[in-house]
């Protein structure tokens, strides 16, 4: 049974509502793995110390702010006292206004329970963010007066309160009790300050904001013994004093926090573009993206770099990758863990290990651009591997290497999400700044990636521990105290979150800063709401003493994924990301420019496309010219190597000609054809085959004119025949050493024909794309929801039901019935005659224990087939199995 006033957090939790409860396991998904038997189980689970650091680290600034609080007040605590912690003496409007909100939010995620008048902080949350020895308070402040004097003597603690005008008393308890007592006094405290000599209030206004402690010489200076003397400084250590938590408060006006940050940073300053513009320069940048990740499989298009022992591309390898795209080594990582989270390359997994394209590769080759596009960008926005990491060192001082191992970065792609969500709560076409956006998410986040206690332990660090001065309180003036950020510009939640920016401007998600059109379609924001109103969120208030508040958060009702992202509680599912990828892409597709059928040739041997070619064009363009320079026009160049590697392909002259001609919007020049013939005719008279190997001409003269050619030495020819001659060197280095020589010999085969030198592409077994790994449990959906408060609240029933006695007592809570095989079998008959509830033990093949409120609906054959409250379905259960019955109460089920 319950009373009004809940006193312990499962008796609060039974008194949800069912929404509320849906609310809690939403937010803190950790709690449903497995899914608790009931209340009980649900309010161990959520005080468990892993649980709580996930749901603390999960906390914008205020609410953290709201429990770093909580934390140094009393336990319990008013609302009012919550407030004035908050607001200071002074009050203020901003934190009043918020504080409603968050006090909601703790006690919705159960981190706070109890009524407006008794809020507790549970247990390990107090633990976590309370002051101590060597953990100071995120808050600033210190130990209390009872913590700080507990190892004092008595007879110091009377001298004292003599000191600070108090009359002595008989024990330790009351003097403690009385020293608090004018601490808290803001009259009798300014009356004492007021008569302190101003060195002392110049030590308390160093220790006033954290941290706390210093350190002090065996024989103080006259200003710190007046403090020590007063208990303004209580000893905490042999050389080290602190200030106690009470003295500080009065000091500070009755603030918990310097700076009280109610409200988000608004995202300004903005520039405003036009939409459409934005849109154009992210298709522009898209189809950049499309070409270097094409360039990368075409240059590892016959196999790419072997992969080193421990995994990964060494950094030779990645200096050439990167000089081939064009690219710095940085952004060919990138490119190339995009085109890895695709599933466009991996490892082979031979024996000599090596880089290569997939097969899954020549399928997105042949797809349209946007739908390339939309498979590079559901990668990329579901991927936790981070290329911004590559070359930094691991635990071990290694370097990480691209497409290695340890660049798995669990928070990204929610730091991803919520960084293009920010974006799109601006009008179409608005850019901030990306310091901005940093300073955002570092509100929403503080703790992640930072840990709970960072806040006071960078201040703790700076000025708690140091030595002995000349009278005087060592490290004081040097503490920022724990008031300053707790996670700096380098920590990793705003590395993720300055990558996520740069990565979306490379793949074309966002345009000159601003979220384009497809990017909003692609994180599900199309319909979110933008401008201020987006920018604070609303707050809909349904008594601060239940569950029943909301937030909500910009963007938050657009769709699913933009939900995930606004509240933190994960990431969209494959299928909701590939969809909505789906969707930008058909926005993306207008954009895109329409692939050109044609090149315009000019008489210097070049050829220039002015925009992007077909794919059978360019593919045999690729083959025939090299690529001289890109941009918004490729120019490709011919030159006798080119050419000769076309006609190594199997083409003819003529061939080669009529393709120029039809795919050329200006004539041919007569260079390129001359060029074309000329090569042409010498093609192919050179006739190279195994022997070692050997050459073959009809024209004697062209074999004596090689033979007397001081370069072939290192071939070791020799004439066999007046048109053959003889090497010892491979095929290929023959045809290689007179090929340098300026001669363009063919490769033939055993009967005499010509060898068609065609390079075949090197493609790694099927390969799946890596699987991201995951920043806790998966989000829950809807349904799996409902069916586990269904269950708790069923099992909660089982376990708390008032029962009926068979002929045994009523077992304890929590344990299993007890009766004989007979008495289970004709309670068990009796209830299926009278249509009543049972409350069963039973004990299933495993030997797993559980409690159950059933209906039996038939028993036979030694089986009981029953309506199960807990599962919420028929199922039958073995007599043997079952250890007890025992009847319900009349209203219970």
């Amino acid at each position: 049974m319950t009373t009004d006033t809940p006193r312990t957090l499962a008796e609060e939790l039974r008194t949800r509502s069912d929404s509320g409860l849906v609310g809690l396991l939403r937010a803190r998904p950790d709690l449903l793995s497995p899914v608790p038997g009931d209340v009980t189980q649900l309010a161990t689970r959520a005080g468990t110390r892993a649980s709580v650091v996930r749901a603390v680290e999960r906390l914008d600034r205020f609410a953290l702010q709201t429990a770093e609080a909580l934390a140094v007040a009393p336990d319990p605590c008013p609302y009012d006292t919550l407030g004035a912690l908050m607001g200071g003496d002074a009050g203020d409007e901003a934190v009043a206004a918020a504080l409603p909100r968050a006090v909601a939010e703790l006690r919705g995620q159960a981190l706070v329970w109890g009524p407006d008048d008794r809020l507790r902080l549970v247990r390990t949350a107090r633990e976590l963010l309370a002051p101590g020895a060597a953990r100071p308070s995120p808050t600033g402040l210190g130990p209390t007066v009872a913590e700080a004097a507990a190892g004092m003597s008595p007879g110091r603690l009377q001298e004292i309160l003599a000191a600070a005008g108090l009359p002595t008393t008989h024990d330790p308890v009351s003097a403690v009790a009385a020293l608090t007592a004018l601490f808290r006094d803001r009259e009798r405290m300014a009356a004492l300050l007021d008569t302190a000599p101003a060195e002392s209030v110049a030590v308390l206004d160093k220790l006033l904001w954290g941290p706390p402690y210093g350190a002090v010489t065996d024989r103080p200076a006259a200003h710190l013994q007046w403090l020590l003397d007063r208990g303004l400084l209580l000893p905490a250590g042999a050389r080290n004093v602190v200030l106690p938590r009470e003295a500080a408060l009065h000091l500070r006006g009755g603030r918990a926090h310097r700076s009280p940050e109610p409200v988000p940073p608004a995202l300004t300053p903005t520039t405003e573009r036009d939409p459409q513009l934005v849109d154009n320069a992210a298709a522009s940048q898209a189809f950049t993206a499309l070409a270097t990740v094409e360039e990368l499989l075409k240059e590892w298009d016959l196999g790419g770099p072997p992969v080193l022992r421990a995994g990964g591309m060494s950094v030779r390898d990645l200096k050439r990758t990167a000089t081939a795209l064009d690219t710095t080594e940085r952004l060919a990582a990138f490119w190339l863990e995009l085109a890895y989270a695709a599933g466009l390359i991996a490892s082979d997994g031979e024996a000599d290990e090596r880089y290569a394209a997939t097969p899954a590769a020549e399928e997105w080759r042949q797809l349209p651009d946007h739908e390339r596009w939309a498979a590079l960008a559901a990668g990329w926005l579901a991927a936790t591997r981070t290329s911004g990491v590559v070359g930094t060192a691991d635990v071990k001082g290694r370097a990480l290497a691209a497409l290695g191992p340890h660049l798995d970065r669990s928070p990204a792609p929610e730091v991803r999400r919520r960084a293009l969500t920010l974006l799109a709560t601006l009008p179409p076409g608005t850019s901030v700044p990306a310091a901005t956006v940093l300073s955002r998410l570092r509100w929403e986040r503080p703790l992640r990636g930072a840990g709970p206690t960072a806040g006071g332990a960078a201040g703790a660090t700076t000025g708690g521990a140091a030595g002995p001065t000349a009278g005087g309180v060592a490290g004081a003036t040097t503490g920022r105290g724990a008031e300053a950020e707790s996670a700096g510009t380098d920590d990793l939640r705003s590395r993720l979150a300055q990558w996520a920016l740069e990565e979306a401007e490379l793949l074309g998600v966002t345009g000159r800063g601003a979220l384009a059109t497809h990017g909003r379609t692609l994180i599900g924001a199309e319909g979110a709401k933008t401008g201020a109103a987006a920018e604070t969120g609303t707050w809909t208030e349904a008594g601060r003493g239940t569950e029943a508040g909301t937030w909500t958060e910009a963007g938050a009702e657009a769709s699913p994924l933009a939900a995930g992202a606004a509240t933190g509680g994960g990431v969209a599912s494959g299928a909701e990301i590939g969809a909505a990828a789906t969707r930008a892409a058909a926005l993306l597709a207008p954009l895109l420019p329409e692939p050109l059928d044609h090149v315009l040739l000019q008489a210097d041997l070049t050829a220039v496309a002015p925009g992007p070619l077909q794919r059978p064009l360019a593919e045999a363009l690729d083959v025939l010219a090299d690529i001289e320079s890109k941009g918004g026009a490729t120019v490709y160049r011919f030159t006798p190597a080119s050419v000769r590697r076309a006609l190594d392909a199997g083409r003819s002259a003529a061939e080669l000609q009529d393709f120029l001609s039809s795919h050329s919007r200006t004539p041919v020049p007569q260079p390129l054809a001359y060029l074309i013939d000329d090569v042409a005719r010498k093609h192919g008279r050179l006739r190279i085959g195994a022997a070692a190997a050997y050459v073959r001409c009809d024209d004697d003269a062209l074999l004596s004119e090689i033979l007397a050619d001081r370069r072939a030495a290192g071939l070791r020819l020799r004439r066999l025949a007046p048109t053959v001659l003889a090497a010892q060197t491979a095929p290929e280095q023959l045809l290689d050493g007179l090929r340098a020589m300026g001669y363009a010999p063919a490769a033939e085969s055993a009967a005499g024909d010509v060898l068609i030198a065609r390079a075949d592409s090197y493609r790694t077994p099927p390969r799946t794309a890596p699987a991201p790994v995951p920043d806790g449990p998966p989000s829950p959906d809807g349904t799996l929801l409902e069916a586990a408060v269904r269950a708790i609240r069923a099992g909660d029933l089982a376990a708390t039901a008032e029962r009926k006695p068979v002929h045994a007592p009523v077992p304890a809570p929590g344990t299993l019935p007890r009766t004989t095989s007979a008495e289970t079998l004709a309670t068990m008959q009796a209830a299926v005659l009278t249509n009543s509830a049972l409350w069963i033990g039973y004990v299933n093949a495993d030997g797993a224990a559980s409690q159950r409120v059933i209906a039996p609906v038939r028993v036979e054959g030694g089986f009981v087939t029953a309506y199960d409250h807990t599962a919420d379905e028929v199922r039958t259960y073995p007599l043997h199995r079952i250890t007890g019955v025992a009847e319900l109460a009349d209203d219970v089920v």
